[in-house]
């Protein structure tokens, strides 16, 4: 497969949203397309922050995408996605920093990101980018 230079840029609503939802059904295990993560959610979500869902587009296809949150006070990052054929070539660490400078030019101090247990590939990414585990109990609860 021949590549292009793939570039960072902002999602755009809604023209972007099928092919990051596809990115995300087909990452594999870690990834959990639930109903927050349906076009009218999304729609909501951006209405927040959209500077803080980003994408990487390599010849008109998103092959990456990373979608982060700042409520004033704490960051999260969710669903931080890179296409099989283009993973280990730093794409993820490219989204990922620029996320978190985006963040910090917000004035976020603070971030977390949730990983499914058994995705060990991301907790070594996440380890290796100066993320720390954190010994917690995750609840949640569907109020809709």
């Amino acid at each position: 497969m021949t590549k292009s230079n793939p570039h960072l840029r902002e999602f755009q609503f809604p023209a972007d949203y099928p092919q990051v939802i596809d990115l995300w059904e087909h990452a594999g295990s870690g990834i959990h397309v639930r109903r927050s993560d349906q076009y009218a959610e999304i729609e909501k979500k951006l209405q927040r922050d959209p500077d803080l869902f980003l994408v990487i587009e390599d010849q008109g296809k998103i092959v990456g995408s990373v979608l982060g949150g700042f409520d004033g006070r704490r960051g999260l990052v969710y669903h931080l996605a890179v296409a099989e054929d283009y993973r280990q070539q730093g794409i993820g660490a490219g989204l990922m920093a620029e996320l978190e400078r985006r963040l910090k030019e917000k004035g976020c101090i603070r971030c977390y990101l949730l990983v499914t247990n058994e995705n060990e590939t991301a907790m070594r990414f996440y380890e290796r980018s100066g993320w720390e585990e954190m010994d917690l109990h995750i609840y949640g609860k569907d109020l809709a």
